[in-house]
């Protein structure tokens, strides 16, 4: 039986600390720890969502669901169009800006490999 024990600092000072639970069901990892905490400390906050795959999400974080997170005024970006390394696209995005190519997009969940504000892009 899988346990997780960890804690996660942001930014901010606000630590939200995932207790061990059992997952007997094998529920997707998402539900194991307490995402809804994080969610509601970057909400409204303009947030990057690196993907396994080679896409970068970066936009407000509106709202989120059981299997999606929702961006406005998102820049969904294919990081195989251009040379530029993923990296230098967010600092390069932080110093000039989001290019919002997006009103309102739906990031699935599982998808999601990172998420942080844009604030704590290190430039």
């Amino acid at each position: 039986m899988a346990r997780v024990t960890d804690t996660i600092h942001l930014s901010d000072g606000v630590n939200v600390v995932r207790k061990p639970y059992p997952n007997p069901s094998n529920q997707p990892y998402r539900k194991l720890m307490d995402l809804d905490s994080i969610y509601q400390h970057l909400q409204g906050r303009t947030v990057v969502l690196d993907l396994a795959s080679p896409y970068v999400y970066i936009g407000t974080l509106a709202r989120w669901d059981a299997y999606y997170l929702h961006l406005e005024d998102a820049d969904v970006h294919d990081l195989r169009d251009t040379k530029t390394t993923r990296e230098i696209y967010l600092v390069e995005t932080k110093r000039l800006g989001i290019n919002s190519n997006r009103k309102l997009v739906m990031v699935r969940i599982d998808d999601v490999v990172s998420i942080s504000a844009l604030d704590d892009v290190i430039c």
